[in-house]
């Protein structure tokens, strides 16, 4: 079984913090398997992150978060960037075209542009994964409500850290009996072969992680206006 982060930023990402070697240097020390750099509607740094992972001895997956008109969607697998802010099905579909699967995280966490607060269980229900184990989590409830949704309609499960910091990258990964490639690790998820392994973000870290990020998009702003 291989372990594998499949929800992790880098400071690509308007809140992420680390750049792509730290969160490599953080997978490698902990020993997971792969690593899929998903920043938020950005590309690029993924792509690095992949190139890079095999001199860290881990499996690079290339993907992003995307933000569709509903809420965000990995995209995991793909060769193109996903454009942004595109209907929840239409992003699914194109997601499918870019040679990805889609997998849906922290799907009822509305303060955290869950996708369930504006789609229908049918609509999510055309994923092709649920991330059922979200390690920023407070009472635990809404994942409980992801892993009740993914068992009643089939979808497979998977879990993320959801880092956007080095340190929080491996808090909660999932198990994949595949060979260590990209392809055969998507393969394996969009088939249901999978365990999850979670353990909850110590409040202290998400509070402080959820602190820089929005610091970070503050300044963000800030430059934007300047600029």
């Amino acid at each position: 079984m291989l372990s594998v982060e499949l929800h992790a930023h880098s400071a690509a990402s308007y809140d992420g913090r680390d750049d792509v070697s730290a969160l490599l240097e953080r997978a490698s020390a902990i020993g997971l398997d792969a690593l899929a750099v998903t920043d938020h509607d950005e590309f690029a740094a993924s792509q690095d992150a992949v190139e890079r992972a095999p001199a860290y001895d881990l499996v690079g997956i290339p993907g992003m978060e995307v933000t569709s008109a509903a809420g965000h969607v990995l995209a995991l697998g793909i060769d193109e960037a996903v454009p942004p802010q595109r209907p929840f099905v239409a992003t699914v579909d194109r997601i499918h075209d870019a040679g990805g699967i889609a997998v849906v995280p922290h799907p009822f966490q509305k303060t955290r542009s869950g996708v369930m607060a504006n789609i229908s269980r049918s609509d999510l229900a055309r994923a092709d994964a649920i991330e059922v184990y979200n390690s920023r989590l407070l009472t635990g409830y809404a994942n409980h409500r992801a892993e009740t949704f993914a068992r009643e309609h089939g979808l497979p499960a998977v879990a993320g850290s959801d880092a956007h910091v080095a340190p929080m990258v491996g808090q909660a990964i999932t198990r994949v009996d595949a060979a260590p490639t990209s392809a055969a690790i998507l393969d394996a998820i969009a088939a249901g072969e999978t365990d999850i392994d979670g353990r909850r973000t110590p409040l202290h870290l998400s509070v402080r992680q959820a602190a820089g990020g929005a610091k970070r998009r503050v300044r963000n702003r800030l430059a934007g206006l300047l600029d």
